[in-house]
């Protein structure tokens, strides 16, 4: 039910406790958790020595801004890289994203970690949250080049997560930083933001961030609380059948719900199987509150683990790895050029 946040490179003692806690299904990292590569192998063998073998890892790690681990890692560009690169050459730009989805993944997995909160298939529509993150402001664009990227994941052996539903590009605000209305009808969304949703779906990709937006047109809680967008709309239009994972709950946005407490709740009573608690300080408040919950479908979170991986040592002797490398890295000087 829970993916909760660490303090730091090692586990805490207060964190043994947390993790063999009911409902703690997962972890998630970030950059405080990050030294070198040994460093994250072994706190991610702690982890697991401490939470059991089927405790979930991961990590936000989608490139260009929003890039934890980058000491040994591969600097991955921004996903609007490879959008820019369709207008030159499509099926350059799709082979990108799947070579790009790969780089990471076969990274990620090397090191232990099961999966990233990726990709990114809001549309690039000005959001001040989303922007480099996102492919493209075409729906038919983005929605290929996800697909090409889900397809990526899968051959480096992770599990794909589409965000953030039921999409995020188009309304100005920030959600870390405050509440976000989006007003557009629901037949506007459908038409556009769904479709990049919809086709990653198809993909077969394995799980759904929600976002904190609010839609009054469809409902008037954010679409993390919501049954319709997610019970009605993601799992019944779309036909969704894999996991349904929150946003942050200390994200401003998220205050709809009021406490800690009521944004778990809220997010696990809309249909949600993980809630992230990404901050150490909400975390006890987060594990009180799922005492005594039914856990989510098991068959669900188990589609999340990552599958049997190479070892660092193998794929610094992969020349594809070199060749891939070379391809998504030279986007880093296209973009620097567009930017100029």
């Amino acid at each position: 039910m829970l993916m909760i946040g660490l303090a730091g490179t090692t586990l805490a003692p207060a964190e043994h406790a947390w993790l063999t806690a009911p409902g703690v299904s997962g972890v998630i990292l970030f950059s405080r958790n990050f030294e070198s590569r040994e460093q994250l192998m072994a706190l991610v063998d702690a982890i697991r020595d401490v939470g059991g073998e089927d405790m979930l890892v991961a990590v936000d790690q989608e490139g260009g801004p929003v890039q934890r681990f980058r000491e040994g890692f591969t600097r991955l560009p921004p996903l609007s890289a490879i959008g820019s690169e369709y207008a030159r050459d499509a099926e350059n730009a799709i082979r990108l994203a799947e070579e790009h989805a790969w780089v990471m993944s076969s990274e990620l997995r090397a090191s232990g970690v099961d999966f990233s909160f990726a990709p990114v298939v809001d549309l690039a529509r000005g959001n001040a949250a989303i922007g480099p993150r996102a492919f493209h402001a075409d729906p038919v664009i983005a929605a290929e080049l996800a697909q090409a990227y889900v397809r990526g994941m899968h051959l480096g052996g992770m599990a794909a997560v589409l965000k953030h539903f039921p999409g995020h590009g188009s309304v100005a605000v920030d959600t870390h930083k405050a509440a976000a209305v989006d007003p557009r009808p629901l037949d506007t969304i459908r038409r556009d933001d769904l479709v990049p949703f919809a086709e990653g779906i198809a993909a077969h990709a394995e799980a759904v961030m929600v976002a904190h937006v609010i839609y009054p047109e469809v409902d008037a809680q954010p679409a993390g609380f919501s049954r319709r967008w997610i019970e009605g709309i993601l799992r019944g239009e779309l036909g969704f059948n894999g996991a349904v994972i929150s946003d942050d709950i200390s994200m401003a946005a998220a205050g709809a719900a009021g406490d800690v407490a009521g944004r778990v709740h809220a997010h696990l009573d809309a249909g949600c199987d993980l809630v992230l608690a990404c901050f150490p300080n909400v975390v006890d408040e987060a594990i009180a509150a799922v005492r005594g919950r039914a856990a989510a479908a098991p068959e669900r979170l188990a589609a999340l683990r990552g599958a049997v991986a190479s070892t660092w040592d193998g794929l610094l002797d992969n020349p594809q790895r070199d060749r891939f490398i070379a391809r998504i890295t030279a986007l880093h000087a296209v973009e620097g050029s567009s930017a100029a």
